[in-house]
């Protein structure tokens, strides 16, 4: 571990599956830091000035400047600490299919979780199909391997993993069960959990569940 004196910030909220990316990748390459939590309905001045185009979580800050969107961030951090376990394959091809996948999570995953706890009815019944299709496509991916990257926990596991602790959430919601439908997807996040960056990182998933049934009050959603 290195001391960094303030060197290295992350503005962050618990319950976000993408502020936790950043979280693993750090405590991956061990990198101290000191960790802001945001308030994602009263945003802070230092959060709408660090991230200007978004205004969400996370945003990385190093050295005074700031890294937004989780995945970059991720890829930030494997580049600046170079010297430890690294998270993208070094070879060209291998890491060209890493951020293929970890791009497809980004594009679908949240959203489709959303059709379901945030829908109701047909709509809700589509999400989850839709959800589950798209669990099983990533199953297909990782195949009989350990990680998404082979034997070795990396980029495609930390952009995926984190999501895990909202499943019970949405199955709680959706009444539904990913296990089932999903097994080897759940046997692979259970993996993932034996690594102490990713079990120190996930919230409590219940606790999840209650941040989001407050969150539906807040959007107006019932």
């Amino acid at each position: 571990m290195e001391n960094n004196n303030n060197e290295v910030v992350l503005l962050d909220l618990w319950a976000s599956m993408f502020g936790m990316r950043v979280r693993i990748a750090l405590a991956e390459k061990g990198v101290k830091y000191d960790y802001i939590e945001q308030d994602i309905w009263n945003k802070s001045d230092l959060l709408l000035q660090t991230n200007p185009v978004h205004k969400k979580v996370p945003v990385l800050i190093h050295k005074g400047k700031p890294i937004c969107e989780s995945l970059i961030a991720v890829q930030y951090i494997d580049e600046v600490w170079n010297d430890r376990s690294p998270l993208l394959p070094s070879d060209p091809y291998e890491r060209s299919q890493a951020r293929f996948w970890a791009d497809y999570v980004d594009k679908k995953i949240y959203d489709l979780a959303k059709k379901v706890w945030a829908r109701k009815g047909e709509e809700q019944e589509a999400g989850k199909k839709e959800f589950i299709e798209a669990l099983q496509l990533l199953e297909a991916e990782l195949g009989e391997k350990p990680f998404f990257g082979g034997d070795k926990f990396g980029f495609v596991d930390i952009s995926l993993v984190t999501f895990y602790s909202w499943f019970y959430a949405v199955e709680t919601i959706g009444n539904f069960s990913i296990e089932s439908e999903c097994p080897k997807f759940i046997s692979w996040a259970k993996r993932c959990l034996q690594k102490e960056s990713v079990s120190s990182t996930l919230p409590n998933s219940k606790r999840v569940y209650e941040f989001l049934l407050d969150a539906k009050k807040r959007l107006g959603i019932e």
